[in-house]
């Protein structure tokens, strides 16, 4: 456990530094975990043995902590993993620094990735997208309207505030420059829709920028009914391995 920053007013944000053997330089991974902005920790990964699996791949992975809604409205979350990528690439020797995240992990590395975040990759999977757009994705997909994940990140519901919602959505960030990103999403998750990942998927084609999407059959929110996490692991693990 590392301390990596200290936010007057607020707790100490730390995160877990895995190391592969060996010396420098290593391909380097900030892992942000998911939760929906409002609970989870940096160790709760999903799998449970994923960070040390992919140091064991020899990949330096810090699993970082940022601030819950309950704590902080956004922005703050994006400072935190900006700081963390900063704090790795100033203490790791970093081959290659890459972002990883799964749900509201997922959604912070793509604005962080999107938004001037200088990484080389990044691994994205079941993300929210597109904040304004989600809730009438989860009723297309027969799920409830509650909003209130997004209403606690923003301190406003995204119907009540649409450029405010906009402006902490990856979909409004796509570019031709952007880093090669990996969209792995269950094509029967109801909690976040895979719809978020099409829209993303295609708005970055549209404009020429690198990405892939992969949607896992019969797979729901954080893999559950997935046939074969551990292939899931493996096609990311292969995705960041082909840039470096």
């Amino acid at each position: 456990m590392t301390v990596y920053r200290e936010v007057l007013g607020f707790r100490p944000l730390e995160l877990d530094l895995h190391l592969p053997t060996g010396p420098g330089p290593h391909p380097a991974i900030v892992y942000l975990h998911g939760g929906g902005w409002r609970r989870g920790s940096r160790r709760t990964t999903i799998p449970a043995t994923l960070c040390p699996t992919l140091a064991e791949r020899g990949f330096a992975v810090a699993a970082a902590d940022y601030r819950l809604s309950g704590e902080a409205r956004f922005p703050a979350q994006l400072a935190d993993v900006r700081a963390a990528i900063t704090w790795l690439r100033s203490e790791v020797d970093c081959a290659a620094t890459f972002l990883w995240g799964e749900s509201a992990g997922a959604h912070l590395a793509l604005l962080a990735a999107l938004d001037g975040g200088d990484v080389d990759g990044v691994v994205a999977w079941y993300p929210p997208t597109d904040l304004l757009g989600l809730p009438g994705d989860v009723a297309s997909s027969g799920g409830g309207t509650d909003d209130s994940r997004e209403t606690d990140l923003l301190g406003v519901a995204p119907s009540a505030d649409p450029d405010r919602a906009r402006a902490a959505s990856p979909l409004t960030l796509a570019h031709r420059n952007a880093p090669p990103i990996l969209l792995m999403h269950g094509d029967a998750d109801d909690l976040v829709p895979p719809a978020q990942s099409e829209r993303l998927a295609s708005a970055l084609r549209a404009v020429g920028a690198p990405v892939e999407l992969d949607l896992v059959p019969g797979a729901r929110h954080m893999w559950t009914d997935a046939r074969d996490v551990g292939a899931i692991v493996d096609r990311s693990v292969q995705f960041l391995r082909a840039l470096g």
